[in-house]
């Protein structure tokens, strides 16, 4: 390199860890602006986009932003101005970062919707020197409408790139045994904080259209092996999968979770613990509407004790599983040992 020659930062690895995302406030105009870039993902509604912007603009951005200003009140960290969301996925990729602490792995995070985009955390990456960039998409079971639209950003970011980063994507962990242990674990905690012994475990998470599933979608499949794997690892209590957070008139996957939380008590089980094992951090999706919304209709409907698990958050177990349990993903066998060297 000649003297004159501008210097070029090189030779370092980017981890970075993506989640949904989170409107930048509970204000109304922040939370249309976040829900008009989710909902306009077309991996997240496969409908004609020129009759679903109409629907969308004139009607659902009008009147849903309120609602969903409401929940996010409720769930709110005040004291730091962000959603959970937020708060923990930060956590996570700084507790990742010193957990490794290799001056040549940096590890940062992103949001899909939302601040901070994927666009601006990979150039923020090369930047810095990294050649090399590992995303690893929060979404422990892979669906078209979270993985594949994580990848699609990551993919329409690096076409406008003039020096592009080797890339490696990591898909899905729903049968990492340390995620699964992970999990275990905090069913095992949460038990022994109660008072009372659960009549049934509720494995609840997010769904997603039939009509997706029919398409070829794989992620009831891993929604169910990850519940098959968990309760493998802890059969004193049944778990049943169920779905939530369904939007709009047409059939989800099934069967549903609200409608689960009512039926229940009628059937004898009016002690149950719910948890989310598709979440990596909690969010709206399980502050609000399982640990408020569902605790308030299963009491309604005849219920007694109603228990949520926390998600794995940043607990020392989920950094352990980033650390050590995803290199496995990233390649192929023949190539695995040189990443996980690597990575310790």
């Amino acid at each position: 390199m000649t003297p004159d020659h501008p210097k070029i930062n090189y030779g370092k690895t980017g981890i970075l860890i993506v989640n949904l995302g989170t409107p930048d406030s509970t204000s109304w105009l922040d939370i249309r602006k976040y829900l008009k870039e989710f909902l306009s993902d077309r991996r997240v509604i496969e409908v004609n986009p020129l009759i679903w912007q109409v629907i969308l603009n004139l009607f659902i951005l009008t009147f849903r932003p309120s609602k969903t200003a409401k929940a996010y009140k409720e769930i709110w960290m005040e004291d730091k101005n962000m959603s959970p969301l937020r708060y923990f996925t930060e956590r996570q990729a700084e507790k990742l970062s010193n957990k490794i602490s290799n001056e040549d792995l940096i590890v940062d995070f992103a949001m899909r919707y939302g601040n901070p985009s994927i666009k601006s955390k990979i150039h923020g990456l090369q930047k810095k020197g990294c050649e090399n960039l590992i995303i690893l998409p929060l979404y422990p079971q892979y669906a078209a409408a979270t993985t594949a639209t994580v990848c699609d950003e990551v993919y329409r970011t690096l076409m406008k790139m003039r020096w592009q980063p080797n890339l490696k994507i990591i898909p899905h962990y729903e049968s990492e045994p340390l995620y699964i242990e992970a999990i275990k674990n905090s069913i095992l905690k949460k038990i022994s904080e109660i008072s009372w012994k659960p009549d049934l475990i509720i494995a609840s998470y997010h769904g997603i259209p039939k009509k997706y599933f029919d398409k070829g979608d794989p992620y009831h499949c891993y929604c169910h092996k990850t519940t098959r794997l968990i309760s493998e690892q802890y059969s004193d209590i049944e778990i049943k999968t169920t779905f939530q957070s369904r939007f709009g008139p047409q059939e989800w996957l099934q069967p549903y979770t609200d409608k689960a939380f009512e039926a229940l008590p009628k059937e004898g089980k009016k002690n149950i613990l719910v948890i989310c094992p598709g979440f990596s951090s909690d969010c709206v999706e399980t502050l609000e509407e399982i640990s408020i919304q569902g605790k308030e209709s299963f009491i309604k409907s005849g219920g007694k004790n109603f228990e949520m698990v926390p998600c794995l958050n940043d607990s020392e177990d989920h950094i352990s599983l980033l650390k050590y349990g995803i290199p496995e993903f990233l390649v192929s066998k023949t190539q695995y040992y040189e990443v996980v060297f690597f990575l310790l």
